[in-house]
């Protein structure tokens, strides 16, 4: 499992949301937001990376592994 996966299952189990939910609130189906968290799709584009990078509040760097920094800045305002 990528780091993507990882993050992207732990962000969504801190808010206690099914894969369902996640994927409703997205405006992607369950399946295809399963197959993000599992690893067995290709990584989201740019514009459903932004939107779960919204979601969670945090950052497309974050979910990506290339930084630690969790939170985005608009969580710190």
């Amino acid at each position: 499992m990528n780091i993507f996966c990882e993050r992207l299952k732990i962000l969504r189990l801190e808010k206690k949301l099914t894969q369902k939910q996640a994927g409703e609130m997205l405006g992607i189906k369950e399946n295809t937001y399963n197959e993000y968290e599992t690893g067995t799709k290709n990584n989201p584009t740019l514009k459903t990376a932004t939107k779960i990078a919204d979601l969670f509040n945090t950052s497309i760097d974050y979910l990506a592994g290339r930084s630690d920094i969790r939170y985005s800045e608009r969580e710190n305002k």
